[in-house]
């Protein structure tokens, strides 16, 4: 991984591979009097749209001579270039920070300073499992959860060992080393043609655009705009191959879950005796159009969206050729009968096979919310089928519009790939508070796409995040609709009873030993193939009404 100063700090940006979820300390820590600002630091990188600052902490209070094995750490106020988003990051990903970290930030605009907001330091659980090619890249990072701050210029963060920081092993240190604070912008929304946001009304700017911070009333009050024509379709015979390429990698691989085009079978419900799962090789795919060398240790930052499609984006779309056309922004809800009718028809129009599958729900693509897909490795890798869904809560805070979710996610994926060195963001889908679904990691929202949401299951599963931290908050019923919309459809294509049980074997993790064979509900919370505080406790809490719903959206 390259380093490069930044303001006389040493700052670093890594990318390709990754994941999140959470858990807080608490640890009293007193206020400091507010300090003047320092300057403005000169960054060694440009101003662009889209970019990610990575600021080395220092040691405060009165043990600075310890250096880096000082129990507190962090950076006095200072001005920065405008960002949304914050996290923290270390050297080694299987340590842990056992200790408590807060920021306060400076909004665009207004000048104010906020209070110190605590950022979950427990996010290990939200990783790609060991022993894969993404989790041993020897790039992914510690990381905390991140933080949606809104627009802001100005940082102050504290990083404090819990405990008696003293009393380390010889050759240990209270902290983790290499401690960096992430200032994330995830960039400008670009006009968006075609594109409904739930419950999203008005017409200010969204992003970093937006000025301040959120506005005390959370309900939404921007569109996501309009959106440019799609690309041109001189690359029609690129993109015929790589959804040839795509289809190929289930070809005479066939089970009793996956078609040899790519398409689930109908399979019987897990509910009941589940099968023991056996061991499966994930599958990668490469990008036919994204095989241009790049130096995956400089992560570029984003450009202005354009109306044209990169080969990137082409190949991130192509995954969902058979349910939208190139460039969509969006994937169309149908109805009960159209879904089934689909689902006869990709299987060759058997009516025999009558699948237990709900309507399948409206999402926005990654091209919809604006991803860089520069960003991200290149191919996607899949697993064998989607035998149960583990729900997440973000951590990142519920101060974020609807409006503004497509900001939020572009966040995080930077974060998961340039910062924490994730090989694209973890979860397969996002949801945020109005119930509008997005396309998480890039390979086909009907395809088994294996994430990085659930160490030690993330294969044979999909994850799916709710923007927000929900352990004292009240998920919307929005979200949870949205939740059991999305279960309905994509566990109803392999066959998946959402009130069911399934079996997954363990990769490793604190919850269960490597190879265990594990009985999990079909829709878990994180917290039940990981121990965490993740999906938050008033989220947890309504998974029985997420299965029940997704199962009537079945018809069963």
């Amino acid at each position: 991984m390259d380093m490069s100063t930044i303001g006389g700090m040493h700052g670093f940006l890594a990318s390709s591979v990754g994941v999140t979820c959470a858990a807080a300390l608490a640890l009293p820590l007193a206020l400091p009097t507010p300090a003047q600002a320092e300057p403005l630091a000169t960054m060694s990188e440009p101003a662009v749209p889209g970019s990610t600052q990575s600021l080395l902490l220092a040691p405060l209070g009165d043990e600075r001579a310890l250096g880096p094995d000082a129990p507190e750490q962090g950076l006095t106020p200072r001005d920065v270039r405008p960002f949304s988003l914050v996290g923290v990051i270390w050297d080694n990903p299987s340590r842990e920070l056992h200790g408590r970290v807060q920021v306060r930030t400076r909004a665009v605009g207004t000048g104010h300073w906020s209070h110190w907001q605590d950022v979950e330091t427990h996010n290990r659980e939200h990783a790609a499992d060991p022993d894969t090619a993404e989790g041993e890249s020897g790039r992914v990072h510690g990381s905390t959860a991140p933080l949606w701050v809104g627009n802001s210029d100005g940082v102050e963060v504290r990083v404090k060992a819990e405990g008696d920081a003293r009393a380390t092993a010889p050759g240990d240190s209270p902290l983790p080393r290499g401690l960096h604070l992430e200032l994330v912008d995830p960039g400008a929304d670009s006009p968006r043609e075609g594109v409904r946001m739930s419950g999203v009304r008005g017409s200010a700017p969204t992003g970093s655009a937006r000025a301040g911070v959120p506005p005390a009333d959370p309900s939404p009050v921007t569109p996501v705009g309009d959106l440019p024509a799609v690309a041109s379709m001189a690359v029609s015979s690129a993109v015929a191959a790589a959804g040839s390429l795509i289809t190929d990698v289930f070809a005479g691989t066939s089970t009793a879950g996956t078609s040899t085009a790519g398409t689930p079978t109908a399979g019987t419900s897990t509910a009941g005796t589940p099968t023991v799962e056996t061991p499966i090789a994930e599958t990668s795919v490469d990008d036919p159009l994204a095989n241009a060398p790049r130096d995956d240790r400089d992560a570029p930052e984003d450009e202005p969206h354009a109306g044209a499609l990169s080969a990137e984006d082409t190949a991130a779309s192509s995954a969902n050729a058979d349910l939208a056309p190139l460039g969509a922004r969006e994937i169309p809800a149908l109805s009960q009968q159209e879904t089934e009718r689909e689902f006869v028809t990709a299987h060759g129009g058997d009516e025999r096979a009558k699948p237990y599958i709900g309507p399948r729900p409206r999402i926005i693509t990654r091209h919809g919310w604006g991803a860089n897909e520069s960003l991200r490795e290149h191919g996607f890798v899949y697993t064998k089928k989607v035998k149960a869904a583990f729900v997440h809560h973000t951590a990142s805070g519920n101060k974020y519009s609807c409006s503004q979710a497509p900001s939020v996610i572009r966040s995080i994926y930077r974060y998961h790939v340039v910062s924490s060195g994730w090989r694209d963001i973890g979860y397969n889908f996002l949801v945020d508070k109005c119930g509008n679904i997005y396309e998480g990691r890039a390979g086909g929202v009907a395809k088994p796409v294996k994430g990085a949401h659930t160490l030690g299951f993330n294969s044979n599963s999909m994850g799916i995040a709710v923007l927000g931290s929900f352990g004292k908050t009240k998920p919307s019923g929005a979200a949870l609709t949205a939740i059991a919309r999305l279960t309905a459809w994509k566990l109803g294509l392999y066959g998946a009873n959402p009130r069911g049980k399934t079996y997954l074997k363990s990769a490793g993790g604190n919850l269960y030993r490597k190879g265990k064979n594990v009985r999990l509900n079909v829709i878990s919370g994180h917290r039940d193939g990981y121990s965490t505080e993740c999906p938050g406790k008033r989220l947890y809490g309504k998974l029985g009404t997420a299965r029940r719903e997704a199962a009537r959206y079945q018809g069963r």
